[in-house]
């Protein structure tokens, strides 16, 4: 059974970086989509970032250029480098696999993806 597990969240002043870390196991294959979504208190949860299982990547609009999604094949873990940040970039960060997701034009729809991290916070303050 594949499982996804979060790292790296913490508080930050806005400006500064944080690189959160998901590590996947029980899944053989190196070719996978992971999905990083978000979800601040009160609002819906919303797709940021995605690297398909070719590689390719694709941001939203309020966090392209800031955000970099990149993968570590040897240490089966995927990493979402966020730079800049602001406080409406404050929620629980979760990353989402997905074996069937190849190639990203756009943000895969959340159930689309089989596994799902239990989240970590970021907090960013001004």
């Amino acid at each position: 059974q594949v499982q996804v597990a979060e790292s790296g969240g913490g508080s930050v002043q806005a400006g500064g970086s944080l690189r959160l870390s998901c590590a996947v196991s029980g899944y053989r294959f190196n070719s996978y989509c992971i999905g990083w979504f978000r979800q601040a208190p009160g609002k819906e949860r919303e797709g940021v970032a995605v690297i398909g299982g070719d590689d390719s990547t694709f941001y939203i609009a309020s966090v392209k250029g800031r955000f970099s999604v990149f993968r570590d094949s040897a240490k089966r873990t995927v990493y979402l480098q966020m730079n800049n940040l602001q406080p409406d970039d404050t929620a629980m960060y979760s990353c989402a696999f997905s074996s069937a997701v190849n190639n990203v034009q756009n943000m895969p729809s959340g159930v689309l993806f089989e596994a799902w991290g239990q989240g970590t916070q970021v907090t960013v303050s001004s």
